[in-house]
């Protein structure tokens, strides 16, 4: 307490500046109606901007959930837009039988998805894996396909109660069949190694016609993709050894620096696709 005095008193002088500066301040704010004007919007520019870095900082808190909505949004119209493109596919075959397939197919739709955070990721090895916050608990198995908003990801590979490790495209040991659109040719995407962004779709029948810049997509050849996820776009192309067949390099559509968030696609008919795929080898 006694410090506390001895500091007021050497300081008195400042306390009194301080004091009178405030008397005259006031008296002038009072009696000029210009200075209450200057000083008012003053007083509403200093509040603005509070109220803008408040408002950047809530939105940049809140920026996490909006992401993960935005993404359960975007997963649900990639089911819906492939559960209607399996429609139009099937009009196209069969028109007689469309209707009653359309019945079918709204209440059986065999591909659902579960949103997942990316929480390691590597890049920079030719063997990359990618391991997420889901698992097991979460209806998450081995052998289902990942995606991102923007492309395949890859496959899982193993899973625990509460996490999954996911053999991402850029692996050397991932294999994905693959077209061009609007072809129903198909090759086969693998990674050499080298960039990120890019992949090569080797295996491409040579007269299949395609130009740069041309959408590659998901051939559905498999159980774990469905027909027409995005995957890149024609980069440029060679022949291969073989000439009969084209090696295409494409340009990815998923970003794997920057990954995030992603969807684990369930297709509820593989186990019965490969149970009776299975059999039929069996039976050679």
């Amino acid at each position: 307490m006694r410090k506390l005095l001895d500091f007021l008193i050497r300081k008195r002088h400042w306390f009194l500046f301080l004091l009178l500066e405030l008397v005259s301040l006031t008296l002038i704010y009072r009696n000029h109606s210009y200075q209450q004007n200057i000083m008012f919007s003053t007083a509403n520019v200093i509040t603005a901007n509070i109220v803008s870095v408040t408002g950047s900082v809530t939105s940049y808190l809140n920026l996490r959930e909006k992401n993960k909505d935005l993404l359960e949004r975007n997963g649900r119209l990639e089911m819906e837009m492939l559960r209607l493109q399996d429609l139009v596919d099937a009009m196209k075959a069969d028109t007689a039988s469309f209707r009653a397939y359309i019945s079918d197919s709204l209440s059986h739709f065999p591909y659902d998805f579960t949103t997942a955070k990316v929480i390691n990721n590597s890049v920079t090895y030719t063997s990359n894996y990618i391991t997420l916050n889901k698992g097991r608990k979460d209806g998450v198995f081995p052998d289902m396909g990942v995606v991102s908003e923007n492309g395949v990801v890859g496959i899982v590979s193993t899973v625990s109660d509460n996490f999954a490790v996911v053999l991402p495209l850029l692996n050397t040991k991932f294999r994905l069949s693959c077209k061009v659109v609007g072809s129903n040719y198909i090759g086969s995407m693998s990674w050499n190694g080298r960039s990120t962004r890019y992949a090569n779709l080797d295996e491409l029948p040579r007269h299949v016609e395609f130009q740069l810049g041309d959408t590659i997509v998901t051939s559905g050849h498999s159980a774990v993709f469905p027909e027409g996820i995005m995957v890149g776009y024609v980069s440029s192309f060679e022949r291969q050894r073989d000439d009969n067949f084209n090696s295409l390099t494409v340009e990815l559509a998923t970003d794997f620096q920057r990954l995030s968030n992603v969807m684990v696609i369930k297709n509820y008919r593989q186990a019965e696709q490969r149970a009776i795929e299975q059999e039929a080898r069996s039976n050679d």
